[in-house]
């Protein structure tokens, strides 16, 4: 009898994404009849706009959406996005150096797969969206984590980068706004660090999925925009699932130079083909009209995140940044680490959310999921009432 294990080592080293596993235990216990509040999963509350839906439901009846595509994406889509993205991040590029992907988490697989060799290293800050290790570790690289913390509000500086930077770096994943802390780099560090990845020849994989969703002062900064020179060996990932409410299309896309994406498109050819025609004409609409849409949404996260952040931070124990950019709070629980919670001693943020769940009915994600164990993330993409709730909840349970 073969010892060999069923699944080969590779997938099977795989961590379960920690944001959907906590999702979807929280819509378990929904199901069963029970009220929990879900500050786990990172997407909209709202619907997607209607005349998104509307050209999704024109291209369902017309048969030319029923047929193949170019793997790479709809020509006309792929053109739109370039105008897209001139438009919003100053960034200018061609339709050929894009490519459509099933969603952002697509595009963050191909972009690893098309650069890394086994051996490269990848310098990732934490906290770090969940994705990102497992993707880099599937490349057969291995990632450099550089933690920060809210002493520098999460943001890596320059001479954290050298002091990481070895012979065997090759990239560095660059996100702002954050997913998990909702830091926002200013343009000056922007800057700074492409400027610095330039002179050491490093690529630059930046997530700019949430460049709409950003908070009083702070604004979104392109790096490639501010830094052209960096252009080369910089990947862009975007996608329509935070800015347009548009999750379950599962529509992204990367951008970069004109010989990376066409080895990613080869790759793509052969794991996926094209993204669905209908949602890609979805997507189209959605890039290609304004953004009051946007508007609307952003005014109401900014309300959500000024209430969520004097919610946690007046719990004693518990610190918290105050959110500068996308929907999350990521507040540090250490101060209550130690102590009981519904008759169950907490001595790390993993058993914190699992008691959470289980007494006061609420659903976060732990910090560890994240590289920083000690916080857990709250996204703030929901109604006000259950915000409320779910954040007395936490205090109540905290013996507040």
């Amino acid at each position: 009898m073969s010892s060999d294990p069923r699944v080969s080592r590779k997938i099977g080293a795989i961590a379960e994404s920690a944001t959907l596993a906590v999702d979807a235990k929280a819509k378990a216990l929904q199901a069963a009849g029970e009220h929990v509040i879900s500050f786990g999963a990172g997407e909209p509350d709202f619907p997607t706009p209607q005349a998104i839906v509307d050209a999704a439901v024109a291209a369902c009846l017309d048969p030319k959406n029923h047929r193949y595509s170019p793997s790479a994406g709809l020509p006309e889509f792929r053109e739109a996005i370039a105008v897209k993205t001139a438009r919003d991040s100053g960034y200018a590029c061609e339709a050929a150096q894009v490519l459509v992907t099933n969603g952002g988490k697509h595009a963050v697989y191909n972009a690893f797969q098309v650069l890394c060799d086994p051996g490269d290293e990848v310098l990732l800050p934490a906290p770090y969206w969940t994705t990102y290790p497992e993707a880099i570790a599937l490349a057969d690289a291995t990632p450099i984590v550089l933690p920060t913390d809210e002493t520098t509000r999460f943001r890596v500086t320059v001479d954290q980068l050298e002091a990481a930077r070895t012979h065997r770096t090759k990239v560095l994943v660059f996100v702002s706004p954050s997913n998990p802390t909702g830091s926002v780099y200013t343009p000056t560090e922007v800057e700074a660090i492409g400027r610095w990845a330039v002179e050491h020849g490093i690529w630059v994989v930046t997530d700019e999925i949430y460049e709409h969703l950003t908070y009083g002062d702070h604004r979104f900064s392109s790096l490639p925009a501010l830094v052209p020179e960096a252009a080369d060996t910089t990947i862009v990932l975007n996608g329509v699932a935070k800015t347009y409410a548009m999750t379950g299309w599962r529509v992204g896309w990367m951008i970069g130079p004109r010989d990376v994406i066409g080895a990613a498109t080869n790759l793509q050819s052969h794991s996926t083909s094209n993204v669905a025609n209908v949602s890609q004409r979805a997507a189209l609409a959605a890039v290609s009209g304004d953004l009051s849409a946007v508007a609307t949404m952003r005014e109401a996260f900014a309300r959500r995140a000024v209430m969520m952040h004097a919610g946690l931070t007046a719990i004693p124990g518990v610190t918290c940044m105050e959110p500068e950019g996308a929907f999350y709070c990521f507040p540090n629980f250490e101060g209550v680490l130690g102590s009981e919670v519904g008759g169950w001693k907490v001595s790390t943020t993993l058993e914190l959310c699992e008691v959470l769940l289980e007494v006061a009915k609420v659903a976060l994600v732990p910090g560890e999921a994240f590289g920083a164990p000690g916080y857990a993330r709250l996204s703030f993409a929901l109604g006000d009432d259950d915000l409320i709730n779910g954040v007395d909840r936490i205090a109540s349970a905290l013996h507040v």
